[in-house]
């Protein structure tokens, strides 16, 4: 369990902590709503919607600068997205990987327990059916 505790300390100085944990009910009937009405405006790199609010249609525009503020990350826009390779293969050793490093993909069954309970965490916290609820 200490492994496990040590982890959780980590996670909770992440700077995308706020989106990896805080949960939010969203129904399969509002994605749906969403997407059908959305639109990417690759000028602005903004996702722009019309939203009847008290019978009165209402632009909505969502920025990745929003999307920041919301999520309380901690970085801008001009910070790194990417990170060199031999960087990410040196973090997957210290993280005790034991599957090949130079393949395209990385899997979890290779990563000690403590770090598979953390990438489950951080895959499930940015997975698209998040939190998501039939209705």
């Amino acid at each position: 369990m200490a492994a496990f505790k040590e982890i959780l300390e980590f996670m909770k100085r992440l700077p995308i902590q706020k989106a990896l944990t805080n949960q939010h009910n969203v129904f399969q009937s509002h994605i749906e709503r969403f997407w059908k009405n959305a639109k990417y405006v690759e000028e602005s790199k903004a996702i722009t919607l019309i939203v009847s609010l008290n019978d009165e249609d209402k632009e909505i525009i969502i920025t990745e600068q929003l999307v920041r503020e919301v999520l309380d990350f901690p970085d801008d826009e001009n910070s790194p997205t990417k990170f060199p390779e031999r960087m990410v293969k040196g973090c997957m050793l210290r993280m005790g990987y034991n599957g090949p490093l130079n393949s395209a993909n990385y899997l979890k069954s290779c990563f000690t327990k403590p770090y598979k309970f953390f990438i489950h965490s951080v895959v499930h916290a940015l997975s698209h059916r998040k939190g998501v609820m039939m209705s």
